[in-house]
């Protein structure tokens, strides 16, 4: 408790703070949609959000604490697309879907398959990931500033502000002129907020082929190769040698006991991750992982409080959320570009893999940041086959 306690400082918080806002907030709406798609009652929505919020924050904070390595987990995004997308499954076969995914995510964590895979993947092609998929958010925050100018480029000011007077508070200081100018323009909508308890729904899971073949195994991939892939990636890029098969393996286990209630699928983070990684979060790279541990808590809070966060999150302008996260994540794109490109021998590879993540492509049902990486692999085997030829 007594490291703990020295560890803790208020830029972690912040930073924990920031991570749960940006990742709850950018796509809380898919949720909505997926829950909807499958027919679910207001209860059982509530109930995923219960769920969710619980697993995230319960395996965020104790593994950071197992590990003092910052660790942090989130729901998968393009699983809430790819549920959103489906149409007529019953909700307990898509529980049941959503069990055998938790299944196979367990078994090629613990087993070390992913890990295997991953260690094949040269740092300048992971750095390069890495600034693929948080470029996204540095260039989303540029072109907020069409929407509100004011409110953008007031908080770009205090980020400048921040980083050449007190760099440690820098995305403190962009949060609270955010929330300050959003407040002065009449752009927060605090009153409709629900407030209220968010309470666990069980669902019996019913097994059917149908449902385990267009949504569990689609779920899966999906999972593996846009979530954790670069979750992977982000750490090992950041200069942290987090165990990958124990930490997948967990998410995989905590999917498959939240299933019932909501908690479809969870992975390990890569972009919020990355916001507990970089230098904002503290200057020392061992007491990072407390940044991760307090967005733990969040999440904790997220999901017990249910529908009223979701409500208190939502309340905030998508400018003001966009403009954090495009800030706070210029240190680690930064980092991760030159890392990508420093070795001469990977640098075709590590643009590739880069230009191709950065550009949002889409095939199967799978992102960018599986491609970029199949770009960027071929690209190393075609250098080798010609300097060996």
């Amino acid at each position: 408790m007594q490291r703990l306690l020295k560890d803790a400082s208020f830029s972690a918080t912040v930073a924990g703070f920031v991570a749960v806002l940006v990742g709850f907030t950018s796509s809380v709406a898919l949720i909505f949609a997926a829950t909807q798609a499958l027919g679910a009652t207001p209860a059982q929505t509530a109930s995923w959000i219960w769920a969710l919020g619980l697993g995230m924050g319960f395996t965020s904070l104790g593994l950071s604490l197992w590990y003092r390595q910052p660790v942090l987990t989130a729901w998968s995004t393009p699983g809430a697309a790819l549920i959103a997308a489906t149409q007529g499954v019953p909700m307990a076969e898509a529980i049941g879907a959503f069990m055998a995914c938790a299944l196979l995510i367990a078994i090629v964590g613990y087993t070390g398959w992913f890990e295997r895979i991953m260690d094949r993947i040269p740092m300048a092609i992971a750095s390069a990931l890495l600034a693929g998929v948080l470029a996204r958010f540095a260039l989303d925050a540029v072109l907020a500033s069409r929407a509100q100018p004011l409110l953008v480029l007031g908080m770009a000011a205090a980020f400048l502000a921040g980083r050449r007077w007190w760099p440690r508070y820098a995305v403190p200081g962009v949060l609270a002129a955010g929330i300050a100018l959003a407040a002065a323009q009449g752009l927060l909508h605090l009153g409709d907020v629900p407030w209220g308890w968010a309470r666990p729904v069980w669902t019996t899971p019913q097994f059917s082929l149908h449902a385990l073949i267009g949504v569990g195994l689609p779920l899966f991939v999906v999972t593996m190769a846009s979530q954790n892939l670069p979750g992977v990636a982000a750490q090992r890029a950041a200069g942290f040698q987090i165990p990958v098969s124990p930490t997948v393996g967990a998410t995989g286990v905590a999917s498959l006991l939240l299933a019932p209630f909501g908690g479809y699928a969870l992975n390990l983070a890569a972009i919020t991750a990355a916001i507990c990684m970089g230098r904002e979060a503290h200057e020392d790279p061992a007491r990072r992982y407390m940044a991760s541990a307090a967005a733990g808590v969040f999440y904790i809070v997220v999901g017990l409080a249910g529908g009223a966060v979701a409500g208190l999150l939502g309340a905030f302008p998508k400018e003001l959320v966009i403009a954090v996260a495009g800030l706070a994540l210029l240190g680690t794109i930064g980092a991760g570009l030159a890392n990508a490109l420093s070795a001469e021998r990977h640098r075709d590879a590590a643009l590739l893999t880069f230009l191709v993540t950065l550009s949002g492509l889409s095939f199967f049902g799978i992102g960018s940041a599986f491609w970029g990486v199949i770009a960027g692999a071929v690209a190393l085997l075609s250098s080798a086959r010609r300097q060996a030829g």
